[in-house]
């Protein structure tokens, strides 16, 4: 997903966040991303207890193509430090 994207893509230039944080972008690779690909709706995980509305329907979203992405990769569902594991729990999936 990184490659190509036109920012650096690392979990040391702050643009990612590290497996045992959750995995996923920072707001600050969110923005990078956006500045880079004008037009972008790119957004950070939704980490809040009960969203409401259009939030909430994005939690939803991720949770069901993340759950799909558990059954296509077994190992990565069997680890619990796996950054699909530790990104699902990010977004209280």
């Amino acid at each position: 997903m990184a490659k190509g994207m036109g920012i650096k893509t690392s979990v040391k230039s702050g643009n990612f966040r590290p497996t045992k944080q959750g995995a996923g972008m920072t707001k600050k690779g969110v923005a990078a991303y956006r500045k880079a690909n004008p037009g972008s709706k790119l957004q950070t995980a939704v980490t809040e207890d009960k969203p409401t509305g259009k939030r909430a329907a994005r939690r939803k979203s991720f949770c069901a193509r993340s759950a799909g992405q558990m059954e296509k990769f077994p190992k990565a569902a069997a680890d619990p430090n796996s950054r699909i594991r530790q990104a699902r729990k990010r977004w209280k999936c």
